[in-house]
C-alpha cells in the first residue's frame, strides 16, 4: 500500500511545487501591459486586415500607445474610430473627408470582350492565368474575373457577377486596400465613395487596338479632357484619369465620352438658376458657362437654358451678387 501511496504523494508535491513556481514567476516577470493599448484595441474593428502597416489591430493598437504612430491609419474604422482614439489618447485629428472604396476600372466582361483561349488546367486564378499570355480575354489590361480579389477581401464585398468580371458593394468596402494589393491587373483603385464619376477602363492601348479588344474602351481620344469645365481630366498613355480633388461631377465628360468608358453614377441632376432680383447683367457667369447655356446682354437681366445647364456650379462661383442658386434634384 505503502509503495503506492509515496509516488503518489511524490507526484502531487512536485506538481505543487511547480505550479507554486509558475505562480510566483508570473508575477515576478509579469510584463505591465499600458491600459490605453487594451482601450485603443477595444475602439479598432478587429477585422486584422494589415492595411494601418501593422501585423494586425493588436500591433496597431501597441503601435499607437507606446510608440505615438498615427490614429488615422485604420481604413475599415474611418473617421468614427480614428475619432474615438484621439479621446483615448488626447489628441486632436482631423477625420474629414469621404470614405474611400474600391472600383474596378474596368467594364470589359463577356459580352463586351472575348476569350482568345479556353484554359483546362485545375488552378484557376487571375495570377495564375497572367502566366499564359497575360489571361485569356482579348483586352490584354482587363478584368480576368477568377476571383483572386474575391478571396482577399475580408467583407466579401466582392462578387465575380454573372458576366464574369468584378463587382465591389461600395457600403460593405472596408478600404482596407487588399484587392487593390491582390489584383495582378492592378485595375483596382481607391476613391472617394461620394465621386460618382469614373473612367471605368485600365486599357494602355492605342484606340484602334482598344477598339478590337472591348467594345466600351478608352481611346484616349482627349475629349473628355478638353470639356472638362475645370481642367480635372489628363490623358495619360492612352488612357483618361480623373483627378477626383479637382472633378465638380457634372458629368459632361461621360456625356461626350465617344465610347462610354466613362461612368455618372450621380444620383442627382444639379440646375442654376438666376435670382432676378439680384443679377445686375455683369456678364461673368456668361462667361464661364462652359456649355454657353446663359443669355444676356450687360446690364440686363440672365436667362439659363435648364436644357444645356449641366450643373458645373462654375457661374454660382463666379457670381459676387449671389444672383445664381444651385437646384437639386432626384436623377430620373
Amino acid at each position: 500500500m505503502l509503495s503506492i501511496v509515496l509516488p503518489v504523494v511524490a507526484l502531487g508535491g512536485t506538481g505543487l511545487c511547480m505550479g507554486l513556481f509558475l505562480a510566483y514567476a508570473s508575477k515576478k516577470f509579469e510584463v505591465e501591459v499600458d491600459p490605453k493599448v487594451e482601450e485603443v484595441l477595444n475602439i479598432l474593428p478587429g477585422v486584422n486586415c494589415g492595411a494601418c502597416g501593422y501585423p494586425g489591430c493588436a500591433g496597431y493598437a501597441e503601435a499607437i500607445a507606446l510608440n505615438g504612430a498615427g490614429i488615422t491609419a485604420c481604413s475599415p474604422g474611418g473617421p468614427e474610430v480614428a475619432g474615438k482614439i484621439s479621446q483615448i489618447m488626447g489628441m486632436t485629428v482631423d477625420i474629414s473627408g469621404p470614405k474611400m472604396v474600391a472600383r474596378v476600372r474596368c467594364q470589359g466582361d463577356n459580352t463586351k470582350t472575348s476569350k482568345v483561349y479556353d484554359f483546362q488546367g485545375e488552378l484557376q486564378t487571375c495570377a495564375s492565368m497572367m502566366l499564359y499570355s497575360g489571361g485569356d480575354k482579348s483586352c490584354r489590361f482587363g478584368c480576368l474575373g477568377y476571383g483572386d480579389c474575391v478571396k482577399a477581401c475580408p467583407v466579401d464585398a466582392i462578387v465575380i457577377n454573372d458576366k464574369g468580371i468584378a463587382s465591389i458593394d461600395e457600403d460593405k468596402c472596408i478600404s482596407c486596400k487588399k484587392c487593390v494589393i491582390t489584383c495582378p491587373k492592378n485595375i483596382i483603385q481607391m476613391a472617394p465613395i461620394d465621386k460618382k464619376v469614373t473612367v471605368l477602363c485600365s486599357s494602355r492601348d492605342k484606340g484602334p487596338v482598344a477598339r478590337k479588344a472591348c467594345t466600351i474602351p478608352c481611346i484616349g481620344c482627349g475629349i473628355c479632357a478638353k470639356v472638362c469645365p475645370v481642367q480635372a481630366i489628363e490623358v495619360t498613355n492612352n488612357v483618361a484619369k480623373i483627378d477626383f480633388d479637382k472633378c465638380i461631377q457634372c458629368g459632361l465628360c461621360a456625356t461626350k465620352c465617344p465610347t462610354k468608358a466613362i461612368s455618372n453614377d450621380v444620383k442627382e441632376i444639379k440646375k442654376a438658376e438666376i435670382i432676378e432680383e439680384k443679377c445686375i447683367g455683369c456678364t461673368a457667369c456668361s462667361r464661364v458657362c462652359p456649355m454657353k447655356c446663359i443669355e444676356g446682354a450687360v446690364k440686363e437681366k440672365h436667362k439659363i437654358d435648364e436644357s444645356k445647364c449641366i450643373g458645373c456650379q462654375l457661374c454660382y462661383s463666379k457670381c459676387k451678387f449671389g444672383a445664381i442658386k444651385i437646384n437639386v434634384e432626384p436623377k430620373q
